[in-house]
């Protein structure tokens, strides 16, 4: 049964390979950690102001007003609350909500007098309730608190795991950090993660990439997919078109190279999807829709190989391309390339050679 009911999530061939590269382990990393007890005006503070940020792909608040209520409750009562973490921006020193959306949201909604700030339009008053209606705090919102006990919340302690990435001169290791501390829902995916940690002029470039009328029939799909896996194909091929600097795994690569591209200038896109543009146009005139779908899905081995030398060549299209894309596909070293290893440098290496060769005489 498929995750989505409308049909949107593209199909990909699976490739043992691939599907370990996502799931590699991270490089060596140097990162400091350290605790810090922030009181919770101070917090607030920090939000209002713009220095604490909820990633973009993080779900919603999804906290009934019960559990929120609860949790005010406890800070009120002086009961244990679990830490949260914070990622130290390199660029900006604001810190991205790694673990704890909830908790602060709530905090940030109990002490604005609405519940569910993310919801426009008219939303609930905050008073606590779900906890026991002998509580003295029960019904109440904080405007209606008495002034010690406004004061109390206010100054409860938070303590907050504050991380920060000193070498590699990047902050990959964010990356990374999402991925093991993501417990709740559905496990995110690679470029749903990469859309937050280096959100910027390039992704938003990506995105606008990915709805291409001509690219959407290169995937096989109208819609978009949810999890960003086509997002991914076009970072993946931008990417690879600089394949002499390739390094496995992949999806590192992937995240590096769209952190060094993070705030492009309008220029530079304007170029990139120039070339974006006469690649799909020329995939789709001369090998039809859906041309990646070798065996069951997209292969996205076969797909870099050919979308990066088709990029390269896009000016001198020989007139018998669809046979020299068949003997490509026919090719046994080039097949072998598509279905084993496919992230490891001597066979990424290989596979555009080979792709390179067949259809253009390269």
């Amino acid at each position: 049964m498929p995750e989505f009911e409308d049909g949107s999530e593209i199909e990909l061939e699976e490739i043992t390979s691939e599907k370990t590269d996502t799931e590699s382990s991270p490089p060596d990393y140097q990162i400091s950690t350290y605790p810090a007890d922030y009181t919770l005006e101070v917090l607030h503070q920090k939000w209002s102001n713009g220095e604490i940020q909820i990633p973009e792909f993080q779900r919603k608040f999804v906290w009934t007003q019960t559990q929120s209520s609860r949790l005010i409750e406890s800070f009120l009562i002086d009961l244990p609350v679990p830490a949260i973490f914070l990622y130290t921006d390199r660029n900006s020193q604001n810190y991205f909500v790694i673990d704890g959306q909830q908790r602060l949201r709530t905090v940030f909604d109990f002490f604005s007098g609405k519940f569910d700030s993310e919801k426009g339009g008219r939303r609930p008053v905050f008073k606590l309730r779900g906890i026991s209606e002998n509580s003295k705090f029960y019904n109440k919102s904080f405007e209606i608190l008495p002034d010690h006990d406004k004061k109390r919340l206010k100054n409860s302690i938070l303590r907050a795991f504050i991380v920060k990435q000193l070498d590699p001169d990047d902050d990959t290791s964010m990356y990374h950090i999402f991925e093991r501390l993501n417990t709740g829902g559905t496990k995110l995916v690679n470029q749903e993660i990469r859309n937050c940690v280096y959100n910027g002029t390039f992704s938003k470039f990506l995105d606008d990439a990915n709805m291409l009328d001509r690219w959407r029939a290169i995937l096989g799909k109208p819609k978009a997919d949810p999890r960003k896996r086509d997002v991914e194909l076009i970072l993946r091929f931008f990417a690879l078109r600089e394949v002499g600097d390739y390094k496995s795994p992949m999806k590192d690569y992937l995240s590096k190279f769209m952190r060094r591209n993070r705030d492009s200038d309008e220029e530079k896109l304007f170029a990139l999807r120039r070339v974006f543009e006469e690649t799909c146009n020329s995939v789709i005139d001369s090998l039809g829709e859906k041309p990646f779908h070798v065996r069951s899905g997209l292969n996205a081995a076969v797909f870099d190989a050919v979308m990066v030398a088709y990029s390269n060549w896009s000016s001198v299209i020989p007139r018998n391309i669809k046979e020299r894309f068949d003997q490509l596909l026919e090719d046994e070293e080039f097949d072998s390339c598509t279905k084993n290893n496919t992230t490891d440098n001597r066979v990424v290496e290989r596979r555009f050679t080979r792709a390179s060769h067949h259809l253009f005489g390269q």
